[in-house]
């Protein structure tokens, strides 16, 4: 098991920084400041070298510093061993250009640079997984999966590049054949619904776990997936009954689509369900859930994605808290916070706007100050 810990930060006219340079404790640090002075945007920086974009989903040239013209960033990661440098720029003068280097070698492509550092992300803004829109959800399974599952992510950029394709050729009036572009759909497709489905199945009871001992209730919390194929059912993760499935269904609905001018079946309406059930059903968290149950819903989630990186690529993650605590109860949060330690983490970065927000298990982090963008510690 890895256990990679990031020992610098450097960036320069990045969101609200001109220019900062920090060196991290071994064991993590606390980072304390008020609303706006920086704390989201430092943990949002050290997610980017994980992803290559925020995890705010905002787009690169608002990352930038106002009036500047390009932001850098550079991470050395080290374990007992070895170290590591990523490095990430964007120019938003130069035709939108954005550059990743690991120990200073581009790689072909970014997507061969993705998941380095091993960083999983925990923010208030999760809640908007399980309460908000399933293209929310879909962008949580694409992210999770990209990372740790070898194949998936060229999968999705195939099956959305033909999806695109297809899209138009529907709208077209000239009546286009579609088989071509059903062959590949199907192809890009079946696999991607196979590994969403095969990690549900694997974390679902790892989930359930995780949001009983949190809530410290009876109260059930449940995930399932559920395939955009229409009236076609899979029970099974076999990419070749899938993609039987996914044929026929489009076959069902040729005619609807060539009247809409867009696919309607596939994986990009996909959905990942998350419910409650206290013994007399299970009723959608979305529609039924509190804010405390739903908070406890997408922290447990995180924890899954957490061991995901554990088990698939043998690393113990940096774990990166966004003021996640300041709108649970004490005991909730001492609950989190045992199951963080009882899972082995390496690093932990959290940002609090008090003290008193902060702690983790029985032993204290270094406490660092934000304001206005600049660090103290």
């Amino acid at each position: 098991m890895a256990t990679f810990v990031l020992r610098e930060l450097r960036l320069r006219q990045y969101r609200n920084f001109a220019e900062l340079e920090l060196r991290f404790p071994p064991e993590g640090v606390a980072i304390i400041g008020e609303n706006g002075s920086g704390k989201t945007n430092l943990l949002e920086a050290i997610g980017y070298l994980e992803i290559f974009r925020s995890f705010r989903g905002a787009p690169d040239e608002q990352l930038v510093r106002f009036g500047a013209d390009a932001f850098h960033l550079r991470g050395r990661l080290g374990d007992s061993g070895s170290t590591r440098e990523i490095a990430a720029a964007f120019e938003s003068s130069r035709g939108k250009r954005k550059r990743v280097t690991i120990d200073g070698v581009e790689p072909d492509r970014i997507g061969d640079a993705l998941g380095q550092l091993g960083a999983i992300i925990f923010s208030p803004s999760d809640v908007e997984i399980i309460r908000g829109s399933p293209a929310e959800r879909r962008r949580f399974l694409d992210i999770v999966l990209s990372l740790n599952r070898p194949g998936y992510l060229v999968a999705v950029q195939r099956y959305r590049h033909v999806l695109r394709q297809r899209n138009a050729a529907l709208r077209d009036p000239r009546g286009y054949p579609l088989e071509a572009w059903n062959t590949a759909l199907v192809e890009a497709g079946s696999r991607i619904i196979a590994n969403r489905m095969t990690w549900v199945s694997e974390y679902a009871a790892e989930f359930a776990a995780h949001y009983s001992r949190i809530s410290g209730t009876a109260l059930q919390g449940l995930m399932r997936y559920t395939p955009g194929l229409g009236r076609s059912s899979v029970e099974t993760a076999d990419p070749a009954a899938i993609a039987a499935a996914f044929e026929s269904e489009l076959q069902r609905v040729a005619q609807r689509e060539r009247d809409r001018g867009m696919t309607l079946v596939g994986p990009h309406r996909d959905d990942l369900v998350f419910e409650m059930n206290n013994g007399t059903g299970p009723v959608d968290m979305r529609s039924y859930g509190s804010g405390g149950q739903v908070r406890t819903a997408a922290i447990a989630l995180r924890l899954v994605e957490a061991e995901t990186a554990r088990t698939q690529r043998r690393l113990d993650p940096v774990i990166l808290l966004d003021d996640v605590f300041a709108e649970l109860d004490r005991p909730r949060s001492e609950r989190i916070f045992e199951l963080i330690d009882a899972q082995r983490p390496g690093q932990v970065i959290l940002t609090a706007p008090k003290e008193s927000d902060v702690m983790f298990g029985h032993a204290a982090l270094p406490r660092w100050h934000i304001a206005h963008g600049h660090v103290e510690s």
